[in-house]
């Protein structure tokens, strides 16, 4: 395990000092970020917590999970680099089925 964890299901609300508050008992936080909307600027309700070591993260997620925060029950795990989390993100418009006409075949 890694020491980021992956902190969903927050309130919009849910402010850095408080998670680091929430999370700061189960060891040295050493970094917080609240995803933002590119945007609106508004937060997205999902954040990265990063403790000095893997086991304060292990213990943090175990402890963290299900834990209720401003009345949202928090889903906590470790974090996933992006390489694996799969699932393409974004268009891709030079496929075969994005060319011209493609969709005028449908009946």
């Amino acid at each position: 395990m890694n020491s980021k964890l992956y902190v969903g299901n927050m309130s919009f609300k849910t402010s850095e000092a408080e998670l680091r508050d929430a999370f700061g008992q189960f060891g040295s936080v050493t970094d917080v970020y609240i995803a933002n909307d590119r945007e609106t600027g508004r937060p997205r309700g999902f954040a990265f917590v990063t403790f000095s070591t893997a086991e304060e993260a292990k213990v943090a997620a175990e402890k963290m999970n299900g834990a209720d925060l401003d009345g949202r029950a928090l889903n906590v795990n470790e974090a996933k680099p992006k390489e694996e989390m799969g699932g393409g993100g974004g268009r891709s418009f030079n496929s075969p089925n994005r060319r011209a006409g493609a969709f005028n075949n449908r009946y």
